[in-house]
């Protein structure tokens, strides 16, 4: 079975299609700048050159047809006909407590993610564009939802639940949801596998780390605890968000600047993190420059960063009572080697000790950077949130027939 998985923007569209029988990639692409005249179409078909195209792409109805050309084009594309495509997976940030899985698109289930466009605004919209945009494009194929929240619907009550008046989870369902469900979900099932252990004996802490960046507590392969919250905006400062602080911060800073909700909201996501205490930049890799290079702002910015990290890894750690396995994945996880060395250096009263030399290797497959003595594996895991999503729709899709 061939499958498209599409991960919808606002102004964006990234697509990946896999022939299942042995989870091939069979082309890759990425459709920037929707909405102008100027938008580019990267596509990136497996075994053949790449084509960069630019051309007018005002909506994402546009964004898919101009995809499935190039996907059925004689010479750059990959299918004799978008027939061969048999179902759709979308890449859906909310699902809050409707979904504690990946779902088949019925009208029921995008009537619930238009609901829940309160709790991501910046993304569920455009995961529904996404969606329309491919029933309109390809009518009759089967479309599945891959919610990033449904991985941690299995997080206790005392987990999820804010101490706040009870009547505001009741009337709004405030509460935490976590984030980046799919790839902790997927780098744990990959670490145990690569361990060669099951995953049911395991307790693993897995650090998706990057421009956004989440912990999870993984017990017995399920989420029992997560960094983010009801926004991805709570736990470990990020490059452009603050992270957990003071909710009086925001009252106080409101009334003291005279902000406005959307204001100090775009200051909390956009303007905070790595960028507000480094001054220039969001990216670990400037940040690590500086730091070496002895900046002062970039090295607090480094130490800060690293020291959160730190604090949420021992606390997911007494959470569940013990940890087997600590998995670094997503960009700065899985290609900052001095972010991981900093970390593990001061677990040692884990039992962790890392081998510095494996930690610089960069391999693009699963390793251990551990030390044979060390009491706690561990691991750097590339993500692959779009294989996650493959495998979730030919499941469903099989499982409706």
């Amino acid at each position: 079975m061939k499958l498209l998985v599409i991960n919808a923007g606002s102004s964006s569209l990234k697509y990946q299609l896999y022939d299942m029988t042995d989870e091939s990639v069979l082309a890759k692409g990425l459709v920037e700048r929707i909405g102008m005249d100027s938008s580019i179409l990267t596509h990136k078909p497996t075994g053949k050159e790449d084509v960069t195209e630019v051309s007018e792409i005002l909506e994402h109805t546009t964004a898919i047809r101009k995809v499935l050309e190039k996907l059925t084009d004689k010479e750059q594309g990959v299918l004799a006909s978008v027939d061969e495509i048999q179902a759709v997976g979308h890449r859906v940030v909310h699902g809050g407590e409707a979904f504690k899985g990946s779902a088949l698109v019925t009208p029921e289930v995008k009537a619930e993610i238009r609901r829940l466009f309160d709790l991501a605004p910046l993304h569920n919209p455009p995961a529904i564009m996404g969606i329309n945009a491919s029933e309109a494009n390809m009518p009759g194929v089967p479309n599945v939802v891959a919610f990033d929240t449904a991985f941690h619907q299995t997080m206790d009550e005392k987990v999820y639940l804010y101490p706040i008046p009870r009547v505001l989870y009741k009337k709004h369902r405030i509460r935490r949801y976590g984030a980046h469900g799919t790839s902790h979900q997927y780098v744990s099932r990959v670490a145990a596998e690569y361990l060669d252990r099951p995953i049911e004996d395991l307790k693993i802490i897995t650090c998706h780390i990057g421009n956004g960046a989440s912990l999870t507590a993984v017990k017995g392969g399920v989420s029992v605890d997560t960094s983010m919250g009801l926004t991805p905006l709570e736990g470990l400062m990020m490059g452009t968000r603050s992270g957990d602080l003071d909710p009086t911060v925001v009252t106080f800073v409101m009334n003291k600047e005279e902000l406005s909700i959307s204001e100090v909201n775009s200051m909390l996501n956009k303007h905070s993190g790595l960028l507000a205490i480094s001054g220039s930049s969001s990216d670990m890799r400037d940040i690590t420059d500086g730091w070496e290079a002895g900046k002062p702002n970039e090295t607090l910015a480094f130490e800060m960063y690293e020291y959160r990290l730190r604090k949420y890894i021992g606390s997911y750690a007494a959470a569940m009572n013990g940890v087997d396995v600590i998995v670094f994945t997503a960009g700065v996880g899985e290609n900052s080697a001095i972010v991981r060395e900093k970390t593990c250096e001061n677990l040692s009263y884990l039992g962790v000790e890392l081998d510095k030399e494996l930690n610089k290797i960069r391999s693009g497959e699963p390793r251990r950077i551990s030390t044979p003595n060390s009491k706690v594996e561990v691991l750097v895991v590339p993500t692959n949130e779009e294989l996650m999503i493959a495998r979730d729709t030919l499941h469903i899709v099989q499982e409706s027939k």
